[in-house]
């Protein structure tokens, strides 16, 4: 995976990704925490291991919501491209992946149904 990334550092407080923006990249976080949020509410925290920013590398669509650094945080970045053959090839990842959108379509559906 180290391959096919580029490996970030940023300061707590940095903007990952903004919700309603365009995205072509994820994120994996390798040290850290980081804040999710959806129109402004706190709906998750982050941390070691888990991949931010799937959905739009994966759709072509804009991002579903803003990820902000807790703390400071090591990254690596993905591309678009480097991300789909990453999935072919690192099952683990792509079971992080369908994990983490299993888990928001419940929160969806949740949603929904209020």
């Amino acid at each position: 995976m180290a391959a096919a990334s580029i490996e970030l550092t940023i300061d707590a407080g940095k903007v990952l990704v903004r919700e309603g923006e365009a995205g072509h990249e994820c994120f994996v976080i390798m040290e850290g925490t980081a804040n999710v949020s959806r129109k402004g509410e706190t709906i998750a925290t982050l941390g070691v291991g888990d991949v931010v920013g799937e959905l739009a590398p994966l759709t072509g669509g804009s991002r579903t919501a803003t990820v902000t650094a807790d703390t400071p945080m090591e990254l690596l970045v993905i591309g678009q491209r480097e991300f789909a053959g990453l999935l072919d090839e690192v099952p683990g990842l792509a079971v992080s992946v369908l994990h983490n959108l299993a888990h928001r379509m419940v929160e969806l559906e949740e949603l929904a149904f209020k």
